[in-house]
C-alpha cells in the first residue's frame, strides 16, 4: 500500500503545447472522417421493420440471432420483449416487400412450424422516426454541454468552464471518428454511451480542477504550471485505479454481453482512454492557456465595517 501513498512527480505540463496541438489535429481529423465517411447508422436512426414473435418456451437470443444470420439477416437486432419467450426483432428497411412477405420470411428463418413460434405483430417504421431521434439526441448533447458549462463557470471560474467543454467536445468527436473509422454500428445504445462518457469525462476533469483550485490558494509561491503538475500527480493514482476498474467492466461487457451491447462497450472503452488524456492536455491545459491565475480563485475579501462610535 506504500506505493499508492506516494505522489509521483511527472512533468505533464512540459508537453502542454504538443498535447494541445495533437488534440486539435486529431479532433479535426475525426470531424473530417465523420463528414466524409459518415456513421454506420443502425435501425434506430434509419427506420426499418419491427417483428414480434412468441416462442412456446424460454429461448436464448443467440439461437434467434443464429437462425436469422443463416437466412442472411445479419443486421437484425434481437432483444426480449416483456418475457424470455417473447422476442422483438428489428430489421433494416425492406425494399419492395410487403408485411406478409417479411413475416413469412422471418417465420421461415426461425423455423416457426417446427418450434411452434407465433407471430404477434409486424410494423414498418419510417425514416422520420430516425430523424426525430437524431434531432432529440443532438439536443440532449447540446443541453448537457450548456448545463455543464454553466455549473463549472459558477462553481469554479469561466476559464475552467471553457476548458471542460472543449474536453467534452473533444472526447465526443474522437469517439464518433473512431466509430466511423471502424464502421461500428451507431444505434441508440451508442448514443447512450456518448452521453455516459460526457458525465464520466467531466467527473475526471472536475477532480483535477478542484485540486488545482486548492493548491493555487495554498501554494502561494508556486507558479501555475507547478500547481497544475502537482494537482495532476496528486490525482493520478486515483485516476489510474478508476479507469482500470471501469475498463475491466467494459471489457467484460464486450466479451460476454453479446451483440446488443457491443457498440456501447466499444464506444465507452475508447472514450475512457481518450478521457484520461483530455482531462490533462485539453481541459486543464486550455485553462492554463487562457491565463487562469490564483487571483481568479481567491474568495472575495470581506469589506471592513466601520466601528460603532
Amino acid at each position: 500500500m506504500k506505493f499508492f501513498a506516494r505522489v509521483p512527480n511527472i512533468n505533464f505540463m512540459a508537453q502542454r503545447k504538443t498535447g494541445l496541438l495533437v488534440s486539435t489535429v486529431l479532433t479535426l481529423g475525426a470531424l473530417l472522417l465523420v463528414a466524409i465517411r459518415g456513421l454506420n447508422l443502425g435501425i434506430d436512426f434509419t427506420g426499418g421493420v419491427l417483428v414480434e414473435v412468441e416462442y412456446p418456451q424460454t429461448v436464448e437470443l443467440d439461437v434467434v440471432r443464429a437462425d436469422l444470420a443463416a437466412a442472411e439477416y445479419d443486421r437484425a437486432v434481437v432483444q426480449y420483449f416483456g418475457s424470455t419467450n417473447a422476442v422483438l426483432i428489428r430489421l433494416p428497411p425492406a425494399a419492395n416487400a410487403s408485411s406478409a412477405q417479411v413475416s413469412t420470411n422471418i417465420l421461415q428463418a426461425l423455423h416457426a412450424e417446427e418450434k411452434g413460434i407465433e407471430l404477434r405483430r409486424i410494423e414498418f417504421v419510417g425514416p422520420q422516426v430516425g430523424e426525430e431521434l437524431t434531432e432529440k439526441g443532438g439536443l440532449a448533447l447540446l443541453f448537457a454541454f450548456i448545463g455543464i458549462m454553466i455549473y463549472i463557470a459558477f462553481r469554479f471560474e469561466w476559464k475552467f468552464s471553457i476548458g471542460a467543454i472543449a474536453a467534452l467536445i473533444h472526447d465526443a468527436v474522437m469517439v464518433l471518428g473512431y466509430l466511423s473509422l471502424l464502421w461500428v454500428e451507431f444505434d441508440i445504445t451508442t448514443l447512450a454511451a456518448i452521453l455516459a462518457l460526457i458525465g464520466y469525462s467531466n467527473n475526471e476533469t472536475i477532480v483535477i480542477f478542484d485540486r488545482v483550485r486548492e493548491n493555487l490558494i495554498n501554494q502561494r509561491r508556486a507558479d501555475i504550471l507547478e500547481v497544475v503538475n502537482l494537482s495532476v500527480n496528486q490525482t493520478l493514482l486515483r485516476s489510474v485505479i478508476t479507469h482500470l476498474t471501469t475498463l475491466l467492466v467494459l471489457f467484460a461487457l464486450l466479451i460476454l454481453g453479446g451483440s446488443s451491447v457491443h457498440s456501447f462497450s466499444v464506444a465507452l472503452i475508447f472514450g475512457v482512454i481518450v478521457a484520461t488524456y483530455s482531462s490533462i492536455y485539453v481541459s486543464t491545459n486550455l485553462a492554463v492557456a487562457l491565463g487562469v491565475s490564483r487571483e481568479d480563485l481567491l474568495p472575495p475579501e470581506d469589506k471592513e465595517v466601520d466601528a460603532m462610535p
